[in-house]
């Protein structure tokens, strides 16, 4: 393995991961964190915390820039 893969596993291990099923944050070098129920990863474990509002706010800003599109 070359250096990147060496890199890429620094990154993982200090990514944090909101899960959905279980409603907690969860850093990305604990097991068990090959479910799909996870958002992220997230540099930090409040962004993490704030998964769902975050996706919420960009969703609905998502809504309305394609209502706008629509309406051209």
């Amino acid at each position: 393995m070359g250096a990147d893969s060496t890199d890429e596993t620094k990154e993982i291990a200090m990514a944090f991961w909101y899960d959905v099923e279980k409603n907690e944050v969860v850093e990305s070098h604990r097991d068990g964190l090959t479910h799909g129920n996870l958002m992220g990863p997230y540099d930090t474990a409040d962004a993490a915390r704030n998964a769902l509002k975050t996706a919420a706010e960009r969703t609905a800003k998502w809504d309305k820039e394609d209502e706008e599109w629509n309406d051209r």
